[in-house]
């Protein structure tokens, strides 16, 4: 069997052909388990990564409005075609929409006020968009 740690592709692979062959009991099923674990994870990370770049241009298309440009409009788009994507590729993930819109909304908060230089306390604690109007093509903030 391939060492996981030395030469993880090269254990992909095997591990993929012991499947195809039906050979389960050479399966090493504790890295299996871990490996498709972290899959789910990472794509969940993926949905809230691209709200909270989504909720980050929101925030500055609202608070900056002398600052919109054609270069956050196509953010604002292509991070909703991005989210519908990962939610359409992952429906399992809609049972937690509203934890992982939270916490993409906490840290889109702390970006904001970074990268704009206005104070945290400035923003809404809580996001002040309901996830279909973030979502939603036509929405942008006044």
């Amino acid at each position: 069997m391939i060492n996981y740690e030395q030469d993880f592709y090269s254990w992909t692979q095997e591990q993929a052909a012991l499947l195809r062959a039906g050979r389960l009991t050479d399966l090493d099923v504790e890295n299996l388990i871990e490996e498709i674990e972290t899959m789910g994870r990472s794509e969940k990370r993926e949905l809230e990564s691209r709200l909270t770049v989504l909720l980050l241009h929101l925030l500055k298309w609202k608070y900056q409005p002398e600052r919109r440009g054609k270069s956050w409009n196509l953010t604002i788009k292509g991070q909703r075609i991005e989210y519908i994507n990962v939610l359409t590729d992952n429906p399992g993930l809609k049972s937690q929409l509203e934890t992982i819109f939270k916490g993409a909304y906490k840290l889109a908060l702390v970006k904001a006020s970074s990268e704009t230089g206005i104070d945290e306390d400035v923003f809404p604690s809580t996001c002040p968009w309901t996830l279909a109007e973030v979502t939603n093509q036509a929405f942008y903030p006044d």
